[in-house]
């Protein structure tokens, strides 16, 4: 007999929304940089931090960490938290995510091609972090071991029908973003998607 379907754990604080950044051309063509893309994600997983905090992070200098720190606040992606000290600036990411349609640089060469290097640049990033828990999983407890891992299927399904996924998808991981808030076992993890049509001889015509 199939096991009941279980719902998820209450959570143990009170939910609260993600912020999401929708990137327009100029905040594209801003962020498709090797120091800002690293820079904003820093400050999403490790909080606040000044110029120099980040730059020993990243293991770049203060001088150019400031003025990357500066280009992504031009187009909202940062800010100041007003609670620095003297000229020592305590930066935080203006929001907790960003997406994107690509359908919304359709014409714009230039954001074409930032989005490209932008979306290569995180299929770099998240090989080298997953290969980060490669390195050490097998110290980690069974429970956790159980729980992470990698998957991959098919499905078969119209642009509209992929959206659609997309859509329950996001709803789902919501529910569960903070589900463990509070609770001295939970940990962050790290959950990506990845939709993409597999049959590239088969392009379909455009609508």
């Amino acid at each position: 007999m199939a096991p009941a379907a279980q719902t998820p754990p209450t959570p143990q604080t009170p939910q609260t929304p993600q912020t999401t950044f929708h990137l327009d051309a100029a905040a594209l063509k801003v962020l498709a940089h090797p120091l800002r893309s690293r820079l904003l994600s820093a400050l999403r997983r490790g909080g606040p931090a000044t110029a120099t905090d980040l730059a020993t992070a990243l293991a770049t200098n203060t001088g150019a960490t400031s003025y990357h720190l500066r280009k992504l606040e031009s187009v909202g992606l940062v800010a100041d938290t007003g609670e620095g000290e003297g000229k020592r600036r305590l930066w935080r990411a203006a929001t907790d995510a960003h997406e994107w349609n690509a359908s919304d640089f359709a014409g714009d060469e230039d954001a074409q091609t930032a989005l490209g290097w932008l979306v290569r640049d995180y299929s770099r990033h998240l090989g080298q972090q997953f290969e980060r828990w490669l390195d050490v999983e097998a110290d980690w407890p069974l429970p956790w071991r159980d729980a992470a891992g990698l998957s991959d299927q098919l499905i078969v399904a119209t642009a509209e029908q992929a959206q659609a996924l997309k859509t329950e998808l996001e709803q789902l991981l919501a529910r569960y973003r903070q589900v463990g808030a509070g609770h001295p076992d939970a940990r962050r993890l790290a959950v990506y998607t990845v939709l993409f049509p597999v049959d590239l001889d088969e392009r379909p015509d455009d609508a």
